[in-house]
């Protein structure tokens, strides 16, 4: 596994986990909630600024985590440009891609451990009407740490296609992905157990 908290020492790293994901809270939904074309490139604009200030190496990292976000920036793109309405596409674009920036701004600077303080916090209450809190407080680390594995071996995937066949890689490449992820959910569930884990 591993972790997604940047090595870079930012400002931002001392700040509570809570006050940053109740400031991303407030973003998206201003991000939501104003519908001016102006307001979202000067909100992708800030975050760019943002992602500056620690330095060129937390840009490049930082812009290399949200190369992710692409592939749905030019669907949308071409979508909008097809349906007859590229400046609707370009305006949720510019939402899409601000969002997910302040996002992994936030998981850069924020590590896990005080992530999943927050959710005990959060789901304290729920615990106390029965709710197993402790199974989320294990899931939601697992997933945000295991996304990138399933993204690479997706990508290994479609290498590994490309390599034997002449066709381009579609939807048939799902189910080994499906099986590769249930294989490893599977050891993550025999390691917590093997180590006293939530799991029971």
């Amino acid at each position: 596994m591993i972790s997604l908290s940047s090595p870079i020492r930012t400002r931002a790293h001392g700040w509570p986990a809570a006050a940053k994901l109740a400031a991303l809270c407030l973003a998206s939904t201003a991000l939501f909630a104003v519908e001016a074309l102006w307001f979202q490139c000067a909100a992708l604009g800030l975050a760019l600024v943002l992602y500056a200030l620690p330095g060129p190496v937390f840009l490049r990292a930082g812009l290399a985590a949200l190369r992710i976000v692409l592939p749905f920036v030019g669907l949308v793109l071409v979508w909008h440009a097809l349906s007859g309405s590229p400046a609707e596409g370009v305006f949720l674009a510019l939402r899409m891609a601000t969002a997910v920036a302040l996002a992994n701004l936030v998981t850069m600077t924020t590590s896990l451990e005080d992530l999943t303080d927050v959710v005990r916090a959060l789901g304290r209450p729920l615990q106390r009407l029965g709710l197993p809190m402790h199974l989320l407080e294990t899931a939601i680390p697992l997933v945000i740490r295991f996304t990138p594995v399933l993204i690479q071996k997706a990508g290994a995937l479609v290498e590994a296609w490309r390599a034997r066949s002449a066709r381009r890689p579609g939807p048939q490449l799902v189910l080994p992905l499906a099986l590769l992820a249930l294989d490893d959910a599977d050891h993550v569930a025999e390691a917590l157990r093997a180590r006293g884990g939530p799991l029971r």
